[in-house]
């Protein structure tokens, strides 16, 4: 097993590409600009790109219709391309035909597998990392996603200080893609002075958000379903990642669990010493404590526990999983 960073690939790719790859790891956005710098290499001399580029996912194609892609000849091109995703759940016949392909690979084929993680008590998982060349996207660090944030804001010809940074992450969290689209939208509300300040990113990212999270907890509680699914679109439309969103859900069912012990016992002081909230949203927040039942709650960590496994076990998109909760929660 060959294992890459993600700056390694990008030097690595200056010999041209490998024929098998495995990227690796929940950070989206930088993979799938690493699948496209991969295929941009392969396909790097052939005019008929689109006659040579193919993707799969394996819940709803077949194994054996990615592999027969995979091992047919380029047309008019030295290499093709076929990226494949989704194969948590192969059964043990397709794990076999996938398995015989990894162990002898087309030549003139550069295949990319994409994944979030993989289960590593399957054989397929054994023969990818064993057979590709992996490439790690874990989820940036704060310090890695500063930098990110730093580069990003060259290109954007725009200027923030290291304070406006590390808010920016604070309230963002280090998600690429979620960072994208705040940073374009801080970029064009700056125009006119090219410098993003304090004040403009709590005006563009923290009140909104934070009064958007706030907003959907209250949906969900009061058993509005249609509320409630206008503002996850809405947070979804903004670039809020469905994992961060499902993250959010539970830390407000959890910190309801919280409130309402530590109310039964010292009243609204001994809640807000422990639990943090804007002064204003304390009245609502004890207000809500006072309509909710511990049964109520409970099911509410239930329910985004079960989501959180359905994600992480690839059963449908993780914007569908959302959803599916958020109409559960709301029923």
């Amino acid at each position: 097993m060959k294992t890459l960073s993600r700056t390694d690939l990008d030097r690595t790719l200056n010999n041209g590409a490998d024929p098998l790859y495995l990227l690796l790891g929940r950070e989206r956005y930088l993979r799938g600009v690493a699948a496209q710098a991969i295929a941009d290499t392969a396909l790097s001399r052939t005019l008929l790109r689109e006659f040579n580029e193919s993707s799969f996912s394996l819940l709803t194609d077949s194994v054996q219709s990615a592999i027969a892609a995979a091992e047919q000849l380029p047309m008019m091109s030295d290499r093709r391309v076929v990226r494949i995703r989704d194969f948590a759940k192969l059964r043990d016949a397709e794990e076999e035909v996938l398995s015989k392909y990894l162990g002898n690979p087309a030549p003139s084929t550069c295949v990319i597998f994409i994944a979030d993680d993989l289960d590593k008590r399957k054989k397929a998982t054994k023969a990818l990392l064993d057979n590709c060349t992996v490439v790690d996207f874990s989820p940036l660090k704060d310090a890695e996603a500063k930098a990110w944030v730093g580069k990003r804001l060259k290109e954007l010809k725009t200027t923030a200080d290291d304070k406006v940074l590390t808010e920016i992450i604070r309230l963002v969290g280090t998600d690429v893609q979620t960072l994208y689209t705040e940073l374009d939208k801080l970029s064009s509300a700056a125009v006119d002075t090219g410098r993003i300040t304090l004040d403009l990113v709590d005006e563009l990212i923290g009140r909104s958000r934070e009064l958007s999270n706030f907003e959907l907890g209250d949906h969900l509680m009061a058993r509005n379903r249609k509320r409630a699914l206008e503002t996850l679109h809405r947070l979804l439309d903004d670039g809020a990642e469905p994992v961060m969103l499902l993250g959010l859900i539970a830390s407000n069912y959890h910190r309801l669990a919280l409130g309402k012990y530590l109310r039964s016992r010292g009243g609204p002081q001994e809640v807000f010493r422990n639990v943090s909230l804007p002064p204003f949203r304390r009245d609502s927040y004890i207000s809500l404590l006072q309509r909710s039942d511990e049964t109520k709650i409970a099911r509410g960590i239930q329910l985004t526990a079960a989501a959180d496994l359905a994600i992480k076990t690839s059963q449908a998109t993780p914007r569908l999983q959302l959803e599916m909760l958020v109409c559960e929660l709301a029923s």
